[in-house]
């Protein structure tokens, strides 16, 4: 399911306009973004929660060439699913 099928999705499901369900969508996306943005977590009860995961610096290996190389530290985006999504997926 891409952006455009998620919108669809949601109007249908809500009874919203399409308009009113990608703004919905944009402004759930945007408010996600600032709260990791600023190292907050966003948990939503029953479908999962949303942190930041900080991953140290490490080593590697260049698969091409095979040198060693050093791969910096970074945060990234995690998703835990909540109890109530695992239900209904299983």
């Amino acid at each position: 399911m891409n952006k455009s099928e998620l919108v669809e999705a949601i109007a249908q499901e809500s009874g919203l306009s399409r308009a009113d369900a990608k703004r919905a969508l944009e402004a759930f996306v945007s408010t996600t973004t600032n709260v990791l943005k600023s190292g907050g977590k966003l948990s939503l009860v029953g479908f999962g929660s949303f942190s930041i995961l900080e991953r140290a610096e490490r080593k590697g290996r260049n698969p091409k060439t095979g040198q060693k190389i050093t791969i910096g530290a970074k945060k990234t985006a995690k998703f835990k699913p909540g109890s109530d999504l695992i239900g209904a997926i299983n």
